[in-house]
């Protein structure tokens, strides 16, 4: 078996869908024997994952599966090794640093059950 990083996606509707669209993107630890097979276990996850809510204003909330957008295959297992890149484009630099600095600090300052809630 090999492992993959597998990005699924979803989109976020809320109510009748009349706000800025919002997507949902994981990034999947998958143990397969090739990318196919981790591609199409991602699938499955996301349609066994979709889900369908009301929120606190009693609207419904859909989490709705699109696809699988990216397999990337892990060679090696080596510590400090990039598993995973993407870069942003973002209009505010410094709101974009004081996010990525409380984020930071909230990992710090909590214990390390809280780092998935983080990220």
């Amino acid at each position: 078996m090999n492992w993959y990083l597998v990005k699924i996606v979803y989109q976020i509707i809320c109510g009748e869908g009349n706000h800025t669209p919002q997507f949902d993107e994981q990034v999947r630890l998958i143990s397969a024997p090739a990318s196919e097979e981790a591609a199409e276990k991602g699938r499955s996850i996301g349609l066994q994952e979709e889900d369908v809510f009301y929120n606190a204003k009693q609207q419904l909330v859909q989490w709705k599966f699109v696809n699988v957008a990216e397999v990337y295959a892990l060679r090696e297992m080596m510590d400090g090794a990039e598993v995973y890149s993407q870069i942003k484009e973002i209009d505010d630099a410094e709101g974009y640093r004081n996010f990525v600095h409380h984020k930071a600090h909230m990992l710090q300052k909590n214990s390390p059950s809280l780092v998935l809630q983080t990220l």
